[in-house]
């Protein structure tokens, strides 16, 4: 997928933006196994917008068997930084994931792994009674810590696995590890047949209030791979360029704020042949919002949403989503 955007037209007046932070986005894919002679990816229909994910497949078992496999759909390595600071999300909770199977509803599981340089340690973290995700309960997992034998927890912290973020004597232990999560379930494709599976869930969008698309930082190293992600262009500059500036007289910061979305593509190249039918619809959410990502063929079909169709689609790259959400008035 490459270099088409969508411009979208500015409308109104908008207050200024209240802060300058940012968040990342945790970019989440589509169905994943393990290359597959049997069963073909015979259409994907999948939309996109900050609120909502929902992608439709239709699997057709190609053999005369019954075929039975787990299905996965991977999640991003949540990661610490190099200070063993950070936070995992709950991505139980958070994606509110919903899947069905020939339009019934269908059981899951979310299967937690604990990485580190060093390989898989998840038997090891479970067999001391500790929880993976360290983040679920910041005040429960140094406590249970803290009650665990010296000689296993000065291990821990030994090899690098907790470290003590407490200060004044009073220590406060935090994990290092990267947590490793994938919505799984067993599957059967019927020999011959045509299933239709659909996934929703709430994607973890990241973003930024501030001014970082404003002209001025264009030149920067940092602004222009931030433009080459979302395959930003020179039309698109300035359309932007034009909205922002109808803001000249506001007072603090930046009156919009960025929104960031990813999706792995590249995790439907595993089945039998291409995707043969391939959608995929972007919503950015309000008309006079501006959205920018990397594909060809974009066509508008509304007010809020643009469309791509492949045939014969075999996903290399991943998708990254640009929304640039302007404030209302007295929006804080």
């Amino acid at each position: 997928m490459r270099s088409v955007l969508a411009i979208l037209v500015f409308l109104g007046w908008f207050g200024p933006s209240s802060a300058n932070d940012s968040m990342a986005e945790i970019a989440i894919g589509g169905l994943a196994l393990k290359e597959t002679d049997a069963i073909s990816l015979d259409s994907e229909d999948l939309y996109i917008s900050k609120d909502e994910v929902r992608v439709n497949y239709r699997f057709t078992n190609t053999t005369g068997a019954d075929v039975e496999t787990l299905v996965a759909f991977p999640l991003p390595d949540q990661v610490y930084d190099e200070n063993g600071e950070g936070y995992f999300h709950d991505m139980k909770k958070e994606l509110a994931f919903q899947t069905t199977v020939e339009g019934a509803s269908a059981n899951y599981e979310v299967v937690e792994q604990a990485f580190t340089e060093g390989g898989d340690i998840t038997k090891k973290i479970i067999a001391l009674g500790l929880p993976l995700n360290a983040s679920d309960d910041a005040q429960g997992f140094s406590a249970k810590v803290a009650v665990l034998p010296e000689t296993e927890r000065k291990a821990l912290l030994n090899e690098g696995l907790i470290h003590d973020q407490g200060g004044g004597g009073q220590p406060f232990y935090a994990s290092t590890w990267s947590l490793r999560m994938a919505v799984t379930r067993k599957q059967v494709f019927p020999a011959g047949k045509t299933i239709s599976v659909e996934h929703r869930y709430k994607p973890i969008a990241g973003g930024s209030v501030g001014g970082a698309l404003n002209p001025e930082f264009r030149m920067e190293d940092w602004s222009r791979e931030h433009g080459k992600k979302f395959c930003i262009e020179d039309n698109w500059y300035a359309a932007f360029d034009k909205a922002l500036a109808a803001k000249a007289n506001v007072e603090v910061g930046a009156p919009y704020t960025e929104w960031w979305i990813g999706y792995v593509l590249s995790s439907g190249a595993n089945w039998k042949g291409p995707i043969k039918e391939f959608r995929l619809v972007v919503d950015k959410g309000k008309p006079e919002n501006f959205v920018s990502f990397c594909a060809e063929g974009v066509k508008k079909i509304s007010p809020t949403q643009f469309e791509v169709k492949k045939t014969n689609f075999e996903p290399k790259d991943d998708l990254n989503i640009l929304i640039v959400e302007w404030y209302q008035p007295g929006q804080e």
